[in-house]
């Protein structure tokens, strides 16, 4: 019996290459003989099809496989719909960079067809969880595969907070906010600002300031099972944003607390068995290759 016998679609919306993609991929699945779903948005762009559509909820109760098509901010979002599902979810890259979706379209048959004959690699990445509190009340939060970043929102202006890691004071500071991230949020945001790259089999968070108003603030990599607190100061003029992924925010009010940890559940990501971190660096970042010896 195969593996995977009921496979998971979901695709980036408002593309045209998305679409071509989708519907190679769909022959191909069917020429296997599998099961196909069509996430619902995704079954939107597919007119006149057949196949069956649920929701995320539905898609990760009953699929064996996601397959994502689109660039790592599908990804992202996905992870976050499905990673209280033990769904394993495959990349198939239509984005820019795509450190999270290894298969380019033209590798379709061959490198879905080997995941599909136990050919693969699995790779689990942790999420961050994220709860705003005032007054001690609940007030809003979010996941974050990648980052969870406190800026000032429409505003160009300064914002002061107070930043504690496992209730020890780290310091005070005034910047244009700060970069909570995971290592798998490392290549991204994080690494404009400054951050180190770090390996996603790494349990560690990077705390990484964002334009500090001193030359001594530097990034900071912490434990993976920290809890963060980051208190907005009372005398802030503005009202800071937190935004996770860069796809939800919570707007907080000066005196807020913003709470940061791991999420207990974690993302498994499929990859072909060529997959190789540095290799990933290399081709995304422009790194040099080796030297003539």
């Amino acid at each position: 019996m195969a593996e995977f016998s009921r496979v998971g679609l979901i695709g980036r919306l408002g593309s045209d290459r998305v679409q071509l993609s989708l519907k190679n991929l769909i022959s191909f699945l069917n020429n296997r003989g599998l099961d196909i779903v069509l996430e619902q948005e995704t079954a939107k762009v597919l007119p006149g099809h057949d196949m069956e559509v649920c929701n995320y909820e539905a898609l990760g109760k009953s699929c064996d496989l996601a397959i994502v098509v689109g660039g790592d901010g599908s990804i992202l979002s996905a992870s976050r719909a499905l990673v209280k599902y033990k769904i394993p979810i495959l990349g198939v890259n239509r984005g820019r960079l795509g450190f999270l979706t290894d298969i380019v379209p033209e590798e379709i048959d061959s490198l879905v067809g080997e995941v599909l004959d136990g050919k693969y690699m699995v790779e689990e990445r942790f999420l961050l969880e994220m709860t705003v509190h005032r007054d001690g009340q609940w007030v809003s939060g979010g996941d974050a595969m990648n980052d969870v970043v406190v800026h000032p929102g429409q505003f160009i202006r300064m914002i002061e907070f107070e930043l504690y890691v496992d209730e020890h004071f780290v310091y005070g500071q005034r910047s244009d906010g700060l970069i909570v991230s995971t290592p798998t949020g490392s290549t991204a945001y994080a690494l404009s600002g400054g951050g180190p790259l770090m390996h996603p089999k790494l349990d560690a968070m990077v705390v990484v300031p964002m334009h500090a108003h001193t030359l001594s603030s530097r990034p900071i990599v912490v434990d993976g099972s920290s809890d963060l607190k980051i208190i907005i100061a009372k005398h802030n003029h503005t009202k800071p944003h937190v935004t996770c992924d860069g796809q939800t925010h919570v707007i907080t009010e000066p005196g807020d607390e913003i709470l940061i940890h791991k999420k207990a559940r974690k993302v498994k990501l499929v990859h072909p068995l060529n997959h190789n971190f540095y290799e990933t660096c290399r081709t995304k970042l422009g790194w040099s290759s080796s030297f003539d010896r």
